[in-house]
């Protein structure tokens, strides 16, 4: 399998994770797994339907899909040959391109999308980054509403936050920051938090040169204890602290 990412126009980074490609050149098996990272995707299928090695069809041939965000990790095992294209989404900032009623209906979800404004398939192929480009500037229009700089409070903090505590530092109750994380984000900002701490932590065990405990790395990292760590990484990777 060859993955390739391409940063957008510098006007969209602060919206736009990045571009990427995945392409699978070889009729074989493939398994892959899918972490939550809190984002939002579009996926066009530019080549033949993409199935599970049970015969399920996962995207079909030339279709466009909204894969919103996750909250629990996904595996696949594939066969055949794939090439797909992804737009990748930074949290909260699908809503400035595109007005759907809440991004919570999609959260864990992968749906086809058909009667909204998109690229045109058959011409992101040959010129994928500035046609994107092109695209994307024109749609890129700030929200009634957006949550992107409390988002990136959150990640400042390491998702060591509590929602009354954002929700009072940012003006509002933490009923209505709830009802705009869910519309603009697709989770709770209490899922929201506990996904960036996982991340937070996540990087700190694979890159531990201090020699600390797993204890030790939870409390750093807000977690109650080493049950509390390993049951989140857990549910969001599937592995235990060990095997990150």
């Amino acid at each position: 399998m060859a993955y390739l990412e391409i940063q957008p126009h510098p006007a969209l980074q602060p919206y736009i994770d990045a571009y990427w490609i995945s392409e699978i050149t070889e009729c074989t098996l493939n398994q892959t797994k899918i972490l939550p990272d809190g984002c939002v995707d579009i996926i066009f299928n530019i080549e033949d339907e993409y199935r599970t090695e049970a015969g399920r069809i996962l995207m079909k041939s030339e279709a466009i899909y909204l894969i919103g965000t996750m909250m629990r990790f996904k595996e696949y095992k594939t066969i055949g040959k794939a090439k797909l294209l992804g737009i990748r989404f930074k949290p909260g900032a699908f809503s400035y391109f595109f007005n759907l009623s809440s991004l919570h209906e999609f959260t864990d979800q992968s749906i086809e999308l058909k009667n909204i404004a998109l690229p045109v398939i058959h011409r992101i192929d040959e010129y994928t980054p500035a046609y994107l480009d092109q695209f994307l500037l024109h749609k890129l229009s700030p929200p009634k509403y957006s949550v992107i700089h409390i988002i990136k409070d959150i990640q400042n903090q390491n998702g060591q936050s509590r929602v009354a505590d954002i929700a009072k530092k940012h003006f509002t109750t933490p009923r209505q920051l709830e009802r705009h994380f869910k519309n603009s984000v697709g989770v709770s900002p209490k899922d929201f938090i506990s996904l960036v701490r996982y991340q937070f932590v996540s990087s700190k065990i694979k890159t531990n040169t201090s020699g600390k405990c797993l204890a030790e790395l939870a409390f750093e990292s807000g977690y109650y204890d080493h049950a509390h760590l390993t049951k989140e990484i857990k549910r969001f990777t599937g592995s235990v602290p060990s095997q990150l």
